[in-house]
């Protein structure tokens, strides 16, 4: 039995083709992918995210305890402050990547992937220590995330909290909109602006719809998995099961910027020190294709003298530039840029060269 959000019922009414993600049955399109996309690049998009997982840490060891089990240094949060973290094994391989709020003192909410709920709960309670209380809030939980140029804007006319000045990675706490209690958060997973707006799940439909109607001449349009999928791998942000997995480390995601290694001991430093001293073995490049093609997950990457390099984790037609391009985890003595590449794409080597990342970067 596949798994439903609070928005599932209204799906139909506009036009929603909907397929199993994860256990989920969520719309991969509405009026279409290149559609949605170019709206969220140029207008606004709104998203059902109600599938992710919401986690509240809580007690007067809650800070130690998430300093053991993260990444990044939640000794830096300050109240209304939120942080992008990973959850590592020993092995040094993440368990999954997730968002750190601090609502107050000793009271966090983490913010994980829909799929791995369970196991990261799971994974949390394996490692408690101290005095903390761990509540999963995912099920009564709903999550819409607000996209693109026109978000703020559109916000603004629902609620007179000051989101004017909210600055990324900072939120408000028991925001009134249009008379919903939410959390806004400045987040978002397209590379653009944007504002993500946890709500209790009663209230899903109704600020679903109130955020549609408000105001026709800035074209919010709803917008499915397969746009969110194109517009954050533009803006190479990684995906778990794709470019992040047990057997891929941070340093190789080029996710070192997010990994403190001074904050002190946490599950998996020492393997990811060791790599950062030492270089890693291998590393997440963006590639594109010279050569007629479109290098899709999973498709072999090889040298130019045919040795199997690396794999591809996302690949696609860039909507935004209609180049073919991708991101691949390789060994890192080809990852300089420009190093000349092939793709396994049905049965035949095509040439590829590495490139910068991100693909796309909004501009200020």
């Amino acid at each position: 039995m596949l798994k439903r959000t609070p928005l599932f019922p209204i799906y139909a009414e506009h036009g929603a083709r909907v397929i199993d993600f994860g256990g989920w049955e969520l719309p991969v399109q509405f009026a279409g992918i290149q559609k949605e996309h170019d709206a969220v690049r140029q207008q606004a998009g709104l998203f059902d995210v109600s599938h992710m997982g919401e986690v509240r840490v809580s007690g007067e060891d809650a800070l130690p305890f998430l300093q053991k089990i993260t990444t990044n240094d939640v000794s830096k949060l300050e109240a209304g402050q939120c942080q992008y973290s990973l959850m590592c094994y020993p092995t040094g391989g993440v368990v999954d990547d997730l968002l750190v709020y601090k609502l107050g003192d000793n009271n966090y909410m983490l913010v994980i992937n829909a799929s791995n709920i369970d196991k990261d709960v799971e994974w949390m309670q394996m490692n408690l220590t101290g005095r903390v209380e761990l509540v999963n809030i995912s099920e009564e939980t709903a999550m819409l995330a607000l996209q693109g140029p026109h978000a703020e804007q559109i916000l603004a006319k629902v609620t007179d909290a000051p989101i004017q000045s909210l600055k990324a990675f900072r939120f408000l706490q028991n925001v009134e909109v249009s008379g919903i209690q939410a959390l806004v958060s400045r987040t978002g997973y397209t590379g653009e602006d944007g504002f993500e707006l946890y709500i209790g799940k009663d209230d899903a439909i109704k600020l679903w719809n109130l955020l549609l109607g408000v105001d026709q001449n800035l074209s919010l349009v709803p917008v499915g998995l397969g746009a969110r999928d194109t517009l954050r791998f533009e803006a190479r942000l990684p995906l778990y099961g794709q470019e992040l997995s047990k057997d891929i480390t941070p340093l190789e995601a080029g996710l070192s910027f997010f990994v403190k290694l001074d904050k002190g001991d946490f599950i998996g430093r020492d393997v990811i020190a060791a790599q950062k001293a030492n270089g890693t073995p291998r590393k997440l490049v963006g590639i594109e294709m010279v050569e007629r093609g479109i290098p899709r997950p999973h498709y072999a990457v090889f040298n130019t003298d045919g040795q199997q390099i690396g794999e591809v984790t996302t690949g696609t037609q860039s909507p935004t530039f209609k180049t073919n391009v991708g991101l691949a985890l390789i060994d890192s003595a080809y990852s300089a840029l420009g190093t000349e590449l092939n793709v396994g794409i049905r049965g035949a080597q095509v040439k590829a060269k590495v490139v910068a990342t991100p693909f796309y970067k909004r501009k200020p």
